[in-house]
């Protein structure tokens, strides 16, 4: 696609929109493009170019908020957030290794937009719960404003959560206010060694249901066990984290492992080994290395008592691993160019969850529901949502189901 709109304020958003309806285009919504290849093959005439509405417009530490234009960079504002001791608790994955792109490409809109989280979901929850305020431009070429700089400010339609996660199918962002929150002192991780899949879901959900106060809990079973940063030993590891102050993490650290000495052999990691280990979680390494990049990958979300279940019910010679206490799974396909979609599809219908196709050429994304399939009512309430944001399908149509 050569033809790019490049909008630099949110006026000229608006503009572009009401051109593309007027003149019948439809437009790629993006922002650096790290997540283009996620979804449906575009569908669209141009692309609406976001990266243009860049920078931090507020920020105020001691209120815990930040405002930013759509097209920020992530890695700036987390560069802004650390000078302050602060993060954005939500964790967002990069995304551009894994999908064979450049690292540190993401935007803030895009993090929104796709609903972002990191393997500390379990505890601080995904994007949407730290999204508390955002100005977009419709498929309507309508200006509308939702939310503001507190989190107890919605009255109506929560707008937020509804674009969080919408994959700029309804609107285009233009400017997001998010929460942030102040960054752990330290932390450290407690690992049981040489677990299989099941004994680790045990393991884990003992682990959340302490009052160790857990905000990492993953399983990576020994055949991608060597990727990981940090790890003691290349084989089975069931990995726990703890952050806070020093004190109570020590004394966590301490009952946690107590606790995990009925499961198996306990290993700890101190701060360094133990942040080295949860950012090569949080960012996939196994699946992101070039070696693995031509293999259909595939994101699992379910209860975190059927991770495994499901995973049993995929083919034995593909490689995976466990995030969130078991309920998020990493499935990497084993041959090039073959998804295996009707055996991932069955096992969630079996089971319960949804799965994304997260990684796969243009004409697998084309033949295949890349997104969970909708039952019948749901489907229509989805297009009905469509139709009332952006009735003429300008903005990213069919990119997550067909005809929407």
């Amino acid at each position: 696609m050569t033809d790019i709109l490049k909008p630099r304020d949110a006026q000229e958003v608006e503009d572009a929109v009401r051109w593309a309806l007027g003149n019948d285009k439809a437009l790629e919504v993006a922002g650096q493009g790290s997540k283009r290849t996620i979804g449906r093959p575009s569908q669209t005439d141009l692309t609406l170019d976001l990266s243009g509405l860049s920078g931090v417009t507020l920020y105020e530490p001691a209120e815990l908020v930040l405002s930013a234009r759509a097209g920020t960079p992530l890695a700036e504002i987390e560069a802004l957030l650390d000078k302050s001791n602060q993060e954005l608790a939500f964790e967002p994955m990069d995304y551009g290794p894994l999908l064979g792109g450049a690292a540190d490409q993401g935007t803030i809109g895009g993090a929104i937009a796709t609903n972002l989280s990191g393997p500390r979901r379990i505890k601080a929850g995904a994007a949407r719960d730290h999204f508390l305020g955002v100005t977009a431009v419709t498929g309507r070429a309508e200006t509308i404003k939702s939310g503001g700089r507190v989190v107890k400010n919605v009255t109506g339609y929560d707008m937020c959560k509804l674009l969080a996660g919408s994959w700029g199918t309804l609107a285009a962002m233009t400017d997001v206010t998010i929460k942030v929150l102040p960054k752990a002192e330290t932390e450290a991780t407690v690992v049981i060694e040489g677990l299989d899949d099941a004994n680790a879901a045990l393991a884990m959900a003992a682990a959340m249901g302490s009052s160790c106060d857990v905000s990492g809990a993953a399983h990576l079973p020994d055949h991608v066990a060597s990727w990981f940063d940090g790890l003691p030993k290349p084989e089975a590891n069931t990995v726990l984290r703890l952050e806070g102050v020093a004190p109570s993490v020590k004394h966590r650290k301490e009952t946690l492992a107590a606790l995990m000495k009925s499961f198996g052999s306990v290993a700890l990691l101190e701060e360094k080994e133990s942040r080295a280990l949860w950012r090569s979680v949080r960012q996939v390494k196994p699946f992101a290395v070039e070696t693995a990049r031509d293999r259909p990958l595939w994101r699992i979300s379910t209860a975190p008592s059927k991770g495994h279940e499901i995973a049993a019910l995929i083919t034995p010679a593909a490689q995976m691993f466990y995030d969130w206490a078991g309920g998020l799974i990493w499935a990497a396909m084993p041959f090039a160019g073959e998804p295996d979609a009707a055996s991932i599809r069955h096992a969630v219908a079996s089971l319960g969850g949804h799965a994304t196709l997260v990684r796969a050429p243009a004409s697998l994304r084309a033949s295949v529901d890349v997104f969970e399939p909708q039952e019948a009512g749901l489907a229509a309430l989805n297009k009905r949502v469509k139709e009332g944001f952006d009735p003429k399908g300008v903005l990213n149509p069919g990119r997550m189901w067909a005809g929407v």
